[in-house]
């Protein structure tokens, strides 16, 4: 993920390509592609479509069909990025076409490119269309043409949905997701692929309310990323905010704040301070120091979280006045008493409610959880 050091290196190859390879060579278009997805990632939509281009017509000079269109999803994708949508759909159904004719209407390609539409008509508004392309995915992928793998396919049902997730339809979701985890469990190599989809299954859980199941999920996670060495990056931070944040809603306190303390060490240290994820944390934090009645450590957090938005990340998100409010209270409360009782996290949940993530907010904000 050092984007910077790779966006060199790649420089310095193209240069290479450029003194001493032949005009639109394939192997300069291939480190073309490669500069483009470093570009993507950097969200340099622009200069990556530029190279797209490039590769493209080299590929299309070499006769490289099946090369080409996947080159056109490539552009498709950056057009979306970039909410050019008429260009996207024209440069996806331009690649459909090829992958049609060259491999066949079944093939996971095909199925590839119904998803892409279909994401991208969910970004446009027009959900009938979404839908009915994520059946036409769906049913290659339930019916896979000889030669597909087990993994093609549960990144299918995967992609599919993130669809559904979209379009708000989380127990179909829910289920291509534990579709999609069967295919791999028995494959090697795959634990760390298990893991991302369980923690995508535990976060729906907990947009539904259905939070011991969301916690039976992270737990899941956790554990095969811990497993795996995987315990020191931003995702598995993020993912110990989520556990945190279900153990919550199931009046685990202790538990919860042990998962915040050691997200909070992770994140610091892979996102750094200022980072969103890591501030998000960090008042996730003081809300459980409160509820716990452990003031002063709340109040420390506080301070420094809202020292930091005014010294460095300025003061007009909206969350610097809760923040400054949230803080004000418990230096008032604390002046009356050092050892009052924690708020009452009976008056503050209803076990038994469902509620959106909107709801779930506004519920904790006496204490300023943030999801």
């Amino acid at each position: 993920m050092q984007f910077d050091e790779a966006e060199k290196l790649c420089k310095q190859t193209l240069e290479i390509h450029r003194v001493h390879s032949a005009p639109a060579s394939l192997e300069e278009a291939a480190d073309r592609r490669l500069m483009a997805l470093i570009l993507e990632a950097k969200g340099d939509y622009e200069s990556a479509l530029e190279h797209l281009v490039l590769a493209s017509m080299a590929m299309i000079a070499n006769g490289q069909e099946n090369e080409v269109a996947a080159i056109d999803v490539s552009i498709g994708n950056i057009y979306q990025s970039l909410g050019r949508f008429d260009e996207a759909v024209f440069s996806y159904q331009k690649a459909l076409t090829v992958f049609k004719s060259s491999k066949g209407e079944n093939h996971p390609s095909v199925a590839s490119v119904f998803i892409r539409l279909a994401d991208l008509y969910y970004k446009t508004g027009k959900l009938r269309e979404s839908k009915s392309y994520c059946e036409n995915a769906l049913r290659i992928y339930n019916k896979p043409v000889p030669g597909t793998t087990q993994e093609e396919i549960a990144s299918g049902l995967s992609d599919i949905a993130a669809v559904y997730e979209s379009v708000n339809e989380p127990e179909e979701a829910l289920k291509l997701l534990q579709r999609a985890i069967k295919l791999l469990e028995d494959k090697p190599g795959q634990q760390n692929t298990i893991a991302g989809i369980e923690a995508r299954i535990g976060v729906m859980y907990y947009m539904v309310g259905r939070y011991g199941e969301a916690l039976t999920s992270f737990e899941g996670a956790v554990s095969k990323l811990r497993a795996s060495g995987e315990r020191k990056s931003a995702f598995f931070g993020v993912l110990l905010n989520q556990m945190g944040l279900a153990c919550v809603q199931l009046f685990k306190i202790d538990q919860a704040a042990e998962l915040f303390e050691e997200a909070r060490a992770i994140l610091e240290q892979e996102c750094g301070p200022c980072h969103q994820d890591t501030l998000g944390v960090y008042s996730n934090l003081a809300a459980t120091y409160d509820a716990l009645g452990r003031i002063e450590d709340s109040i420390e957090i506080l301070e420094y979280v809202v020292k930091l938005r005014e010294e460095q990340l300025g003061t007009a998100n909206p969350d610097f006045d809760d923040e400054k409010n949230r803080l004000a209270e418990l230096l008032k409360e604390a002046g009356k008493s050092r050892n009052r009782k924690a708020k009452s996290l009976e008056n503050l949940i209803d076990p038994n409610s469902k509620r959106s993530k909107k709801e779930t907010t506004k519920r904790w904000g006496g204490l300023g959880f943030r999801i």
